[in-house]
């Protein structure tokens, strides 16, 4: 890939270690061993096998999670995601439930969109009685998905949708307002049952409840400032604006747990994110981008899918998702704040143009079908963590903070210092300089704008949490701002969600001071408070 960059040579402790416990194929397995094996398990002959490997390595490019985990394996399971949509029959139930043990127990997460469902209390007509609604069907995927450890090593992930129209849509929304005994009980000890609480919900949305909106009719009005009340205490639902979606995507009424994959029935999402604060112009834009575009669609043709039907959709398809990450890195580069800029549009120009042309050039060429969507931009949580830059589209979120993360069957904390933050102030930024997340919550609305504008650029969809601050009763929840200004968006994103500070007890990143971070930064802490192993309880 040519010159390295310097700051790619080593990985901190902290990527090191979130690398050895959530991919790596066996204990002492180096990054680059990871990168080679990856790379030849996805590759079709040994010059894409070296390039492959050397982007990877590099941390250039940098492949989702169930390739760096699966390849190599007697399964090979590239896919992080897949979409459901059940219709409405006892055998569709019976369907989802099947899927769902299937798709998480293969390492890949689920999103379900549960419309087709009918409503609580309708008429069973064979059987006698009446529905439970889709409500019920959510909290029984939503109990497989607490039974079934992803891949046997990590907690499944899961989304549920349900549309706007639906007549239980006030119980949707309202069921994770969790009473004050399950929250104290969540605050203690955050594996506690609570209902829905390994999903993530969004409300589904069209072009009447935009329209609604625009020429504010007291009901569309009254629903959304009951959804934006709940967003601003819990959370959640988030927002799906479908008829954006299905503007690029005409089947993609479906969707992954973190949203930026659009999907159909039984659909793959199939991911992978260039690091763009490690490109060095725009010529090596192209070059990984082309790359990474063969990349995704050797995997799609590689890969092993958990059923059958599932196979056959994506062979149909060959959905891609192309992704970045780095993006406010890239901007601190620049000297630019977490803004738009004309320079950040002549890059998604290029990558954009770049990935179409090599996506129908290269599936031409393997005889493939090509790819229905193509771009993706995930919330690439570890895989970030390992490259050392920002989040997807997501500012730094905080100079220092207070990680807390599952492994096996304890919690453990660790103090970390961002990494960009630390690269900047190495370099001589001063920390009042560095913007980040919060700060920005209380000017989000510059987040929502970088995000409008980006989508402009993706076909599918953007996993980006807003950060607002703290519910505090008045200042969010009633009051009209949050309502109009998520409103203002919403023609213009294919999803929305907002995190209000605290708003679930066991959030797993708490801010901390830059010195208590420094003082304590590489040691792991066990949640129990109690040490063993050399592990420190707090």
């Amino acid at each position: 890939m040519g010159e390295v960059l310097s700051q790619n040579q080593e990985m901190s402790p902290f990527a090191k270690a979130v690398f050895a416990r959530t991919y790596a194929f066996y204990l002492g397995e180096t990054w680059h061993e990871c990168a080679a094996r990856v790379a030849k398990a996805v590759a079709s002959d040994t010059k894409q096998e070296q390039q492959f490997y050397e982007m990877i390595r590099d941390r250039i490019f940098v492949p989702g999670g169930r390739y760096l985990y699966c390849s190599g394996r007697p399964i090979q399971q590239f896919s992080n995601c897949f979409g459901l949509i059940p219709g409405d029959s006892r055998e569709d139930w019976a369907s989802t439930l099947h899927d769902a043990v299937m798709c998480l127990s293969m390492g890949g997460g689920i999103g379900v969109n549960y419309s087709r469902l009918r409503s609580k209390g309708s008429p069973v007509g064979r059987m006698g009685g009446v529905a439970s609604g889709p409500v019920s069907l959510a909290q029984m995927v939503n109990e497989v998905a607490r039974h079934v450890m992803a891949g046997g090593a990590r907690r499944s992930a899961l989304w549920a949708g349900l549309d706007w129209t639906h007549a239980d849509i006030q119980e949707f929304i309202q069921v994770k307002d969790w009473d004050s005994d399950i929250r104290a009980l969540k605050a203690k000890r955050y594996e506690a049952p609570a209902p829905l609480d390994m999903t993530n919900m969004s409300v589904i949305i069209g072009e009447h409840y935009l329209q609604g909106l625009e020429r504010h009719d007291p009901t569309t009005w009254d629903l959304h400032r009951q959804i934006c009340h709940s967003m601003a205490r819990t959370g959640e639902p988030a927002f799906r604006n479908q008829s954006l979606i299905l503007r690029d995507d005409p089947t993609g009424y479906g969707g992954n747990p973190c949203q930026e994959s659009t999907l159909g029935h039984r659909s793959v999402c199939n991911l992978g994110s260039i690091v763009l604060s490690r490109i060095r112009d725009l010529s090596h834009l192209e070059e990984v981008t082309r790359l990474a575009t063969q990349f995704l669609i050797n995997g799609s043709v590689r890969g092993d899918y958990p059923v059958p039907e599932i196979s056959e959709r994506a062979r149909i398809e060959r959905r891609i998702g192309l992704g970045f990450m780095g993006l406010h890195e890239w901007m601190l580069m620049r000297g630019y704040r977490y803004e738009w800029s004309e320079e950040l549009a002549r890059w998604l120009s290029v990558w954009k143009a770049v990935n179409d042309e090599e996506a129908d050039r290269y599936a031409d060429r393997l005889g493939e079908r090509r790819p229905w969507v193509r771009r993706a931009v995930a919330p690439t949580g570890t895989i970030s963590i390992i490259a050392q830059t920002t989040s997807g589209i997501e500012p730094v979120y905080c100079t220092a903070y207070k990680r807390r993360y599952l492994n096996g069957d304890q919690h453990y904390f660790q103090f970390v210092i961002d990494p960009t933050a630390k690269r900047l102030l190495d370099d001589g930024v001063l920390l009042k300089d560095i913007e980040d997340a919060y700060q920005l919550s209380h000017d989000f609305t510059r987040r929502l704008e970088v995000q409008a504008q980006v989508q402009t650029y993706v076909d599918q969809a953007i996993s980006s949490t807003v950060n607002v601050p703290e519910w505090s009763g008045s200042d969010n929840g009633t009051n009209p701002r949050i309502a109009e200004v998520i409103a203002s968006y919403l023609p213009r994103l294919k999803g929305l969600t907002i995190y209000p500070d605290k708003a679930r007890p066991g959030q797993p990143l708490v801010p901390v001071s830059f010195e208590e971070a420094r003082e304590q930064e590489g040691v792991v802490f066990e949640e129990s408070g109690e040490c063993s192993n050399g592990v420190c309880g707090l």
